[in-house]
């Protein structure tokens, strides 16, 4: 089950909030998952292609 990388919240499978959380994969091949708020806050690091440590 995905949970936020940022955030640790869960996502619950089957519902439709579940179209809203957005993955990125790492270079190493490592799937990450975040929740719609932490996507939003973290919007610029992620179009910018900033590596997971930069926060």
């Amino acid at each position: 089950m995905p949970t936020c990388h940022h955030c640790h919240t869960i996502c619950e499978n089957g519902t439709a909030a579940t179209l809203t959380w957005v993955h990125e994969r790492e270079p190493d091949g490592r799937v990450r998952w975040l929740c719609p708020d932490c996507a939003r806050r973290h919007l610029r690091d992620i179009e910018a292609r900033l590596p997971a440590g930069w926060q």
